[in-house]
């Protein structure tokens, strides 16, 4: 029933998509990017680079916390945590120097939730919008402040929810809107807030039966993605055990796919008519949108485990499915089957949790441990331009900004160019 096209495209035209402009990323406002799939087309970030080496600026950045940084008009936003979680801090710094312009003390916890040693009390990644930047802490609060001034404007701190190992949904812009997964061991909801106030629009409980009573195997990290799909808006909502679609503007549940596993953490991709959603387990699958109600046997193309990442999320460039596993498995697939084209491991220390970008017909991956690996997205196999290091390593992902990259490890923050 799928094919892809007999002949094999040139590079460029491989990585061309008719949804997007192949034009360089002016600025990097989400988890994942514009798009929110980790492609920065056209960008010419370095190949090569180091401390030593393209290196435009770098800056020390203490605490412990796992979010990828944003920009918008010259000035990056990250968010920080002590690793006790007793303070959450949002910084900004000048996009051509690295200068810390403001320190933001955004909340104070005096009993904050457990949080396990991988993860951070600061691993969602803010959103800019509408000239606001919205923060997450999971149960430990949301905020809006004025992207000029850090300003809060609201927050909320009401939303009930045992991560039990800590948060790692990022939130997401809908229009006005702001939708943030709370997907816990207590307790699993989908929440749209109102960005100008704060306020609730709507809240929908998971509807699927779990089918156990551990909380540990529902609980979920993953970052939605709302799609058109044929003239119809869905919300993409992965949680432990299913997949959900809701209407963006309602809450109203459309489909539940039956997708496995717990601890989804990738971010869910939409190309060829189809989603692709991770488990969060080893295991993916391949959905088309538009169905309504149980469509494990009517709307899923296919599902697999081989070469699978468990946290990162994937690349899905023209005709080509890109990812790389939690133990540094770089693959390609055919996103219309799931073959396994390629799969071959990139030879580095430590674990994938980042995730990887795109730009120029290259894929950079970063490792937990510091290695930092660029390859081509081609279909006839690996190939590697650049193995880099920085110390300490990343379990952030990186931003693309016009040819810029920009990179957050463990305790700095870079500008390559």
């Amino acid at each position: 029933m799928f094919s892809l096209p007999v002949s094999i495209r040139s590079t460029l035209i491989i990585l061309s998509s008719l949804s997007h402009s192949l034009v360089a990323s002016k600025d990097w406002n989400q988890f994942r990017g514009p798009n929110g799939d980790g492609d920065a087309d056209d960008s010419n970030p370095p190949i090569s680079f180091s401390p030593q080496e393209n290196l435009t600026w770098q800056t020390l950045l203490k605490g412990k916390a796992w979010s990828s940084p944003v920009v918008r008009d010259g000035v990056i936003w990250v968010t920080n945590a002590l690793e006790d979680g007793k303070r959450l801090w949002a910084h900004q710094f000048d996009w051509k120097t690295g200068k810390e312009l403001n320190k933001i003390l955004v909340f104070k916890n005096t009993n904050p939730q457990f949080c396990h040693p991988m993860n951070s009390y600061a691993t969602p990644t803010p959103v800019i919008a509408n000239g606001m930047v919205f923060l997450h802490f999971g149960a430990h609060g949301t905020a809006a402040l004025k992207l000029k001034t850090g300003e809060k404007i609201w927050e909320r701190r009401d939303f009930q929810c045992d991560h039990w190992r800590g948060a790692a949904a990022s939130p997401i812009p809908h229009n006005n809107t702001l939708i943030v997964h709370f997907d816990g061991h207590d307790r699993q909801y989908v929440v749209c807030l109102d960005q100008k106030t704060g306020e609730t629009i709507w809240k929908t409980k998971r509807a699927f039966d779990f089918k156990t009573n551990n909380g540990d195997n529902k609980k979920a990290y993953c970052t939605p993605t709302v799609i058109n799909h044929k003239g119809k808006l869905e919300l993409i909502s992965p949680a432990a055990v299913a997949t959900e679609a809701f209407n963006p503007s309602t809450g109203e549940l459309l489909w539940t796919a039956r997708t496995g596993g717990m601890n989804a953490s990738a971010r869910p991709i939409y190309r060829h008519g189809h989603v692709y959603v991770f488990s969060g387990m080893g295991s993916m699958s391949a959905i088309r949108p538009g169905g309504t109600g149980d469509v494990d046997r009517s709307h899923v193309t296919w599902s697999r485990r081989k070469v699978v990442p468990k946290k990162s999320s994937p690349l899905l460039l023209g005709d080509f499915l890109f990812m790389v596993s939690d133990e540094g498995v770089a693959s390609c697939s055919n996103p219309l089957t799931g073959e396994v084209i390629w799969a071959e491991r990139l030879k580095i220390k430590g674990q994938c949790a980042s995730s990887p970008i795109h730009a120029s017909g290259r894929i950079y991956s970063f490792s937990s441990e510091g290695d930092c690996v660029v390859f081509k997205a081609e279909r006839k196999g690996l190939i590697i331009l650049a193995h880099n290091r920085l110390p300490k390593g990343c379990m952030a992902s990186p931003a693309v900004v016009g040819d810029s990259l920009l990179v957050r490890t463990k305790d700095k923050l870079y500008r390559f160019d």
